[in-house]
């Protein structure tokens, strides 16, 4: 299914703060990653990641049906003052945010993939896609993509994952890192 996005929101409109716009010296130019977050259930990894991506200049893509309502108290309490310094999409499906995208490379992280993350050689406007928490991905996303773009991050042999947004910013950093930080002071 290929909808179009249903809402374009700005974190900053969350909290009811103002939103920086291109032209205002506090804007901030997205970096070139997107984040994208397949129906993320836990409001406080959805805030952490989005003060992630504040402080990255990532853009922010949230796959519905989210498992908070959007509003809500802990989302924006682990967003703190952030939510003004960064871009926040919610699209109705996966389809319809990459037909927005249209991303050359999707890398989906999972525990599932045999390839580590840090073999993979991220690019500008890459998407890093994350699963909800409790369940990662389903194999009809995985099974979408080459196997090559399937990305795990190491662990040891008893754990059975990483917290989201602790595994967002590894991804996110590594990617940010091959691109020697481009647009970091």
């Amino acid at each position: 299914m290929c909808a179009a996005p249903r809402v374009m929101v700005r974190a900053g409109d969350l909290a009811g703060r103002k939103v920086h716009l291109p032209g205002d010296p506090r804007y901030i130019k997205p970096m070139p990653f997107h984040v994208v977050l397949f129906e993320p259930e836990i409001p406080p990894n959805t805030g952490n990641i989005i003060r992630l991506c504040a402080n990255t200049g990532a853009q922010l893509h949230l796959i519905e049906p989210l498992g908070f309502a959007w509003d809500n108290k802990r989302l924006r309490r682990a967003g703190l003052d952030y939510h003004t310094l960064t871009h926040v999409s919610r699209h109705t499906d996966l389809d319809a945010c990459l037909t927005r995208l249209q991303p050359a490379n999707i890398y989906a992280f999972t525990t599932k993939a045999s390839r580590h993350y840090h073999d993979a050689k991220f690019a500008r406007d890459d998407v890093l896609l994350f699963g909800p928490e409790t369940r990662g991905l389903p194999d009809e996303v995985l099974n979408s993509l080459e196997p090559d773009a399937r990305l795990r991050i190491p662990m040891r042999g008893e754990s059975r994952s990483l917290n989201l947004a602790n595994a967002v910013a590894i991804a996110l950093f590594e990617g940010w890192r091959q691109l020697d930080f481009s647009g970091a002071r």
